[in-house]
């Protein structure tokens, strides 16, 4: 069965792999030394020769697993020739260890699971059983330390493979469960904004529908112009609160701005606007811009003119009969606001100062 991830080592694999294969290749040197060379034609160091080789190739484990696996399968192999038709050739006839597969085998078996599908690892586990416990002639000498060397660690190997896997599995489900999770909790935040939209739009915009309806007929009936005037400035800014409300109601319904404006295309979107209003009621206000406002991007000009309103919302509530300081600053991180007012000239309408909303701070 082929692994879903590949196994991709690190620094500190191919580092433990490269000093595996020097310490190997110290102790089959030692084992030389101290031990007995072989006899065979191909002179008293072809077994060392040998197993150094096939200690170097553990260096290429990572990157050829197939080929280091076919070697040390192939070394296994003449030896156990040379131990059968030609003794002393590749191992010396009387050894220091019990092993009679290539000393560096336990390793490359531990480390095939993470490289290679199951089937492969079981074959080729078979094939080096076959060479270490020599089964038509056991021995208490050959068969349980070959059963150690060669089915023991591709067991381990094994098991740890499907234990990492497993935990990485009931990972991935952990992980597939939060993202369905936070989805219906996304779905239920947009059922309730349509709810929310629904009450706003049968409630508020029937409240309002009527003040302008009532300030339009008053404009019409009355005799006094500055009735009328005063009339048609109630008329406006309820249709204009009618706009920002419709704006508002499509942005609870579908979770995205409906149309944001900028803060200098000169509807209700301009700071200017919001300044002249301010000032047509009694509180002066002065605007000051610095920088480029097309450097800013909608939503950033959008949330400036929500601040600049609330602010200016403030000032009339709580600090009647004041002067009022807009000061917009753009500059390349963003943008600045700073909304600034003096000190209450008159007494707070109470019917005004006494609607203060969440977002609400009386004005020094």
């Amino acid at each position: 069965m082929e692994k879903s991830r590949p196994f991709r080592p690190g620094p500190v694999d191919t580092l433990w792999l490269t000093m595996a294969s020097l310490a190997f290749m110290g102790l089959d040197v030692t084992l030389y030394v101290f031990g007995e060379p072989t006899t065979g034609w191909a002179g008293p160091a072809a077994g060392v020769t040998l197993q150094v080789l096939l200690d170097l190739s553990l260096i290429l484990l990572f990157r050829f697993p197939r080929l280091v696996a076919g070697l040390i399968t192939a070394g296994a192999l003449l030896m156990l020739a040379s131990d059968l038709f030609s003794p002393g050739l590749l191992v010396p006839e009387r050894q220091l260890t019990l092993m009679t597969v290539p000393t560096i085998t336990p390793v490359v078996l531990s480390q095939l699971a993470r490289l290679l599908d199951r089937r492969t690892v079981l074959w080729l586990t078979a094939i080096l059983v076959v060479c270490a416990s020599r089964p038509w002639d056991a021995h208490w000498s050959t068969t349980p330390f070959g059963l150690l060397g060669t089915a023991l660690p591709t067991t381990l190997s094994l098991y740890f493979e499907a234990r990492r896997q497993l935990l990485r599995s009931l990972r991935d489900r952990a992980d597939r469960a939060e993202r369905e999770q936070h989805l219906l909790a996304e779905r239920a935040r947009a059922e309730e904004r349509r709810k929310l939209a629904e009450e706003m739009h049968d409630v508020v915009t029937h409240r309002l529908s009527l003040m302008v309806l009532h300030a339009g007929a008053l404009g019409v009936v009355s005799a006094d112009e500055a009735v009328r005037s005063s009339a048609e400035d109630i008329r406006r800014e309820g249709a204009l609160a009618l706009d920002e409300l419709r704006d508002l109601v499509g942005v609870l319904r579908n979770g995205a701005n409906a149309g944001p404006r900028t803060l200098n295309d000169g509807t209700a979107g301009d700071p200017a606007t919001l300044v002249a209003e301010s000032a047509s009621v009694g509180i002066p206000t002065e605007l000051k811009v610095d920088g480029d406002p097309g450097r800013i991007s909608p939503t950033v000009a959008r949330t400036a003119y929500r601040v600049v309103q609330e602010a200016l919302t403030n000032v009339r509530k709580h600090a009647p009969a004041s002067t009022a300081v807009v000061e917009l600053r753009y500059h390349a991180g963003g943008l600045d606001v700073a909304v600034e007012n003096t000190r209450a000239g008159a007494p707070a309408d109470p019917a005004l100062a006494g609607r203060v909303g969440d977002g609400d701070q009386p004005v020094g």
